[in-house]
């Protein structure tokens, strides 16, 4: 029987092979309580509030380095990015599902379903000429189905164009990194709204938010 590798199963979406299986996983169940102070009592009393969605995290390798052979004694190796991009994308909206897909994580018998909430990128290994070729990312998962999105709040899509009222503290990139999953995206907003310097704008400006 052949080694089997994890899978992330991207919804709507190509699948995405783990290079190297984790070596661990990590699945944390939590419930809320709120302590309750009884007049005339002595301590507090502890109440059940309501259960959160499970949370799934796990850590993987990503490794494009080609060491020096006898054949060949440079070193090479492809920019890693161009992998784990790949993975940093699913905590981006989609926009057909006008939110981030449903990834599944699958690895032998063990499955977990859920939105990636969270990507934490460490390169640990560069060429010489600064190309990064080694990396571990950490994910982070929180428990969600489909049907249940469905029944959630209606999806804010990057497809329609939206208003918003410019508040303290908030800058054009902040809106665009909400609405089209890239705070880079902010010239989009400049220009549809006439500003040619996004640092001069007024709290309370109406923005148009463009339809992509």
């Amino acid at each position: 029987m052949g080694l089997e590798k994890a899978v992330l199963e991207v919804e709507g979406g190509n699948d995405i092979s783990c290079q190297f299986n984790p070596v661990d996983l990590n699945v944390s169940n939590t419930v809320r309580y709120s302590d309750k102070v009884i007049p005339g009592g002595r301590g507090t009393i502890s109440q059940f509030v309501s259960g959160e969605s499970p949370t799934f995290t796990v850590s993987l390798m990503f490794d494009t380095y080609f060491p020096p052979s006898l054949d060949d004694p440079t070193e090479d190796g492809m920019d890693v990015t161009i992998l784990t991009d790949e993975v940093v994308k699913l905590t981006q909206v989609d926009g057909d599902l006008h939110r981030p897909p449903i990834v599944t994580f699958v690895w032998g018998s063990m499955s977990f379903q859920g939105i990636v909430t969270e990507v934490k990128q460490k390169f640990s290994m560069f060429l010489s000429s600064g190309i990064p070729v080694r990396a571990t990312l950490d994910l982070t998962f929180r428990s969600v189905s489909e049907e249940g999105l469905k029944r959630g709040s209606p999806p804010q899509s990057p497809d329609r164009t939206k208003y918003r009222v410019l508040k303290e503290g908030e800058y054009l990139w902040n809106y665009a990194s909400a609405e089209y999953g890239s705070p880079d995206m902010w010239r989009v907003i400049a220009k549809e709204n006439g500003i040619m310097d996004p640092l001069d704008v007024e709290i309370g400006q109406m923005l148009r938010i463009p339809a992509l």
